[in-house]
C-alpha cells in the first residue's frame, strides 16, 4: 500500500516541480499490480479536469481497454474534489486511498469547499442550472438511445 501512494507523491513531486500542475498524483492499482501513475497536468494542459484521479483513471481505461475498472483500487495524495470523486464512482472503484484531506488543500490555497457548498445547496451564486422551456429534441433523443437498447455504463 505505501509503495501505491509513494509511487503517486513521486510523479506529483516531479510535475509540481515542473509547473506542471498541483501537488496531486494518483495511482490505479487492480490486483497488487499498477495500472497507471498520473499526476495533475491542469497547468500544462490548460484544462482544468486534467486532475491526477482524472489523469490516472484515463491512462487505467485505456490501458485495460474498458470504461468499468472495478476490482481496481485509486491512491491518491489528497482527498479527491468532487469532480474527481464522481469520476471515481462512475469508473467503479470502490476503494480509494487518500493522503492530505480537504483542510490540507484549502491550507495552501485550493478551494474545493465552494463547489461541496454548492452540492450541499449553499452559495448558489456559483452556478445557474437552469432548463430549457421546450426539452423536447432532448427527451427524443434520449427515448431513441433506450429504444436501441444501447449500452448504460
Amino acid at each position: 500500500m505505501i509503495d501505491f501512494m509513494k509511487r503517486a507523491v513521486e510523479r506529483a513531486k516531479k510535475t509540481m516541480r515542473l509547473d506542471i500542475g498541483g501537488p496531486f498524483g494518483a495511482c490505479v492499482v487492480k490486483d497488487g499490480k499498477v495500472i497507471s501513475v498520473a499526476s495533475n497536468t491542469v497547468l500544462k494542459d490548460k484544462d482544468p479536469t486534467c486532475h491526477a484521479e482524472m489523469n490516472a483513471i484515463r491512462k487505467a481505461c485505456k490501458k485495460l481497454q474498458t470504461y468499468d475498472l472495478s476490482g481496481c483500487e485509486l491512491y491518491a495524495t489528497g482527498y479527491p474534489c468532487p469532480m474527481c470523486l464522481s469520476a471515481i464512482i462512475w469508473a467503479n472503484i470502490k476503494t480509494v486511498y487518500y493522503g492530505t484531506d480537504l483542510k490540507d488543500a484549502e491550507n495552501i490555497g485550493f478551494r474545493d469547499d465552494f463547489i461541496y457548498n454548492y452540492i450541499k445547496g449553499k452559495n448558489l451564486q456559483v452556478l445557474s442550472l437552469q432548463q430549457v422551456k421546450k426539452p423536447d429534441d432532448c427527451k427524443e433523443l434520449f427515448k431513441e438511445y433506450a429504444a436501441l437498447k444501447k449500452t448504460i455504463y
